[in-house]
């Protein structure tokens, strides 16, 4: 199995590898680093999408808990915001992200084995109908569209830390 052979490979960067990490394992291992890539992908796409609705001021109705409303949460910078949230809301996160960890790396044939890849999808998704080039097509659109997502939060990250350092968000109050 090669690089070039899984989606993602696509111009202009096509088979782009710098540190060779497609080559440290075997075959299994190139499939770990995929899901990873992929999980982190979309991961990055909601964090993204997150911080915007959130720098936005777009906020659910009500109060998160006793003493905290989303709206108050809406009018903080993100980071700002998760340090309000309760302790025990940050644990429900962590707690249902691990369950979510926990449940797709348990299911039937680990895609190490040639199962299929990791995905918590509400409602799940058939695929199966779908076209092989078609669907090829779209697991590399989602892919490039994680990469730049993991260049966006990373830019957001960095903005609203080291002042200046992403020129194109200086001056933005959420950052």
């Amino acid at each position: 199995m090669a690089l070039d052979d899984l989606p993602g490979a696509t111009a202009p960067l096509k088979g782009f590898d710098p540190l060779g990490l497609a080559t440290v394992g075997s075959d299994e291992t190139l499939l770990w680093f995929r899901a990873a890539e992929l999980k982190h992908s979309r991961v990055a796409m909601l964090a993204t999408t997150g911080y915007i609705v959130q720098a936005s001021g777009i906020h659910f109705p009500g109060m998160l808990s006793k003493d905290i409303s989303f709206e108050s949460l809406s009018s903080m910078k993100p980071f700002d915001a998760w340090t309000a949230v309760p302790e025990a809301g940050k644990w429900q996160i962590i707690g249902t992200i691990f369950l979510a960890e926990i449940i797709t790396e348990s299911k039937g044939t680990h895609y190490t084995k040639g199962g299929d890849l990791p995905t918590i999808v509400f409602p799940p998704i058939d695929f199966s109908s779908v076209d092989a080039d078609t669907l090829a097509t779209k697991q590399s659109r989602e892919l490039n569209n994680g990469r730049l997502a993991m260049i966006s939060i990373m830019s957001f990250v960095a903005a609203a830390n080291i002042p200046g350092s992403v020129p194109a968000l200086t001056g933005n109050p959420m950052f």
